[in-house]
C-alpha cells in the first residue's frame, strides 16, 4: 500500500487460497485489459471470460498472456462449457482449455440439467489436469434448491476435486443465494456455511449491497466474484474499512464505539439546532 494506517485487516498474498477476488470479464478490449492491470491487477487473482464471451472476443490468446505476464488466472464462464457438453463435446471442450493453456476450468450446470453423479465425474476427470471451480445453483430463477441439496452438491463437488465451490448469484445478482430483488438468503447462507467450510466457497457479488453483507459477515477475506472491472478498487476499500459501509468493522470495539457516539451527539445538537 502507499502508506501506513493502523486497523486495517490482513490481506493474503497472492497466490491466495482466501480472500480471493473474481473480475467478469464480458468483452474487454486489449488497450482496456491494459488500462484494468495497470490499476487492478494487483487486487485480482483471477478473470472469468463471462459466459460465452471467449467464443466471440477478438485477440483472445493475446488477452489470456496479458492476464498471466500479471499474475491472474483466467479460465472461461461455466455457461462455455455447458455449450460444449450440451452439443455432445465435452472431449472437444477439452481440446479448448489445451489450445488456450488454461490451468483453471469451470463445471457447471446453471443453464443445463446434469445428474450430480455425472458431473462430480466430470469434475474429477477435468481436475487431473487443471484446477477446477464448480458452480452450484441455478440461473432459473424458478428452480428452487433445498438448503439440503445445496450442502450435499458443495460437499461432494469439493470431495470430487473442486478446489472453490461457487454459489451462484448471476451477473445481476437475482438467483441462486440471493432473492429477485438482490438481497440475500440469509436462511440459506447460514445453513451452507455451517456445513462448509466458508473459504472453500467463492460467492458471486456483483452488487455492492451484496459485498457488504457477505463482508460484514465473513470479513476482509471472504471469496467475492463476478466483480465488473471498475468496481475492484471499490470492493478492495470495504474489504480494508475504506468506505463508509464497513468503515467501523475493522476499529477496535471501544475506539469504533466512541467515534459512533460522537456522531450520534453531533446529530442531536444539529437536530437542537433546528
Amino acid at each position: 500500500m502507499n502508506f501506513q494506517l493502523p486497523y486495517i485487516p490482513e490481506r493474503s498474498a497472492k497466490p491466495r487460497e482466501k480472500g480471493v477476488t473474481m473480475m467478469m470479464d464480458k468483452g474487454l478490449s486489449l488497450n482496456e485489459v491494459e488500462n484494468f492491470i495497470q490499476a487492478s491487477g494487483h487486487l485480482t487473482d483471477i478473470v472469468k471470460f463471462g459466459f460465452g464471451t471467449a467464443y466471440v472476443t477478438t485477440d483472445l490468446k493475446e488477452k489470456l498472456k496479458l492476464y498471466r505476464e500479471a499474475g491472474i488466472r483466467p479460465y472461461f464462464g461455466g455457461t462455455l462449457f455447458e455449450a460444449f457438453y450440451a452439443r455432445g463435446k465435452f472431449n472437444d471442450y477439452l481440446k479448448v482449455l489445451d489450445q488456450y493453456d488454461l490451468d483453471l476450468a469451470e463445471i457447471s450446470d446453471g443453464s443445463i440439467i446434469i445428474p450430480h453423479d455425472e458431473k462430480c465425474e466430470l469434475i474429477q476427470k477435468v481436475a487431473k489436469d487443471r484446477t477446477v471451480m464448480s458452480e452450484v445453483g441455478s440461473k432459473d430463477s424458478g428452480i428452487i434448491i433445498s438448503p439440503a441439496k445445496w450442502i450435499k452438491m458443495m460437499k461432494t463437488e469439493l470431495e470430487a476435486g473442486s478446489w472453490k465451490v461457487i454459489a451462484e448469484g448471476r451477473e445481476a445478482g437475482n438467483v441462486g443465494v440471493f432473492r429477485p430483488n438482490g438481497t440475500a438468503h440469509t436462511f440459506l447462507i447460514n445453513r451452507i456455511i455451517a456445513n462448509v467450510a466458508p473459504e472453500k466457497i467463492l460467492w458471486e457479488a456483483p452488487q455492492k449491497n451484496q459485498q457488504v453483507w457477505f463482508i460484514k459477515l465473513f470479513g476482509a477475506e471472504v471469496n467475492l466474484g463476478n466483480i465488473g472491472p471498475n468496481e475492484m478498487i471499490p470492493l478492495e476499500c470495504l474489504r480494508l474499512g475504506l468506505r463508509g459501509d464497513t468503515f467501523f468493522d475493522f476499529l477496535p470495539e471501544d475506539y469504533a464505539a466512541r467515534l459512533k457516539q460522537v456522531n450520534d451527539d453531533d446529530a442531536v445538537e444539529d437536530d437542537n439546532e433546528e
